[in-house]
């Protein structure tokens, strides 16, 4: 939790939700790989992994860039 109000304070954004933790760390190692620090805190229930959500913040400035990336890799999935 204290992590989580720190990066809020650092003007990083919830760019990205899932349930799915293998989605959410591909998906980051796609923005890391371009240079865009990401950070996703989990807030899966540890019992019962359908309860909760992994959530991926990055800096605000990469918003842009970080969305063009990830409607990239949402194409290229689906092609």
């Amino acid at each position: 939790m204290i992590l989580q109000k720190r990066i809020m304070e650092k003007n990083w954004i919830k760019i990205y939700s899932s349930t799915d933790p293998v989605e959410v760390e591909i998906l980051k190692h796609v923005l890391l790989e371009n240079n865009i620090h990401a950070v996703n805190i989990n807030q899966q229930d540890s019992s019962y992994l359908m309860f909760g959500t992994i959530n991926l913040y990055i800096k605000s400035d990469n918003q842009k860039k970080a969305l063009q990336l990830m409607e990239k890799q949402q194409n290229g999935r689906n092609a």
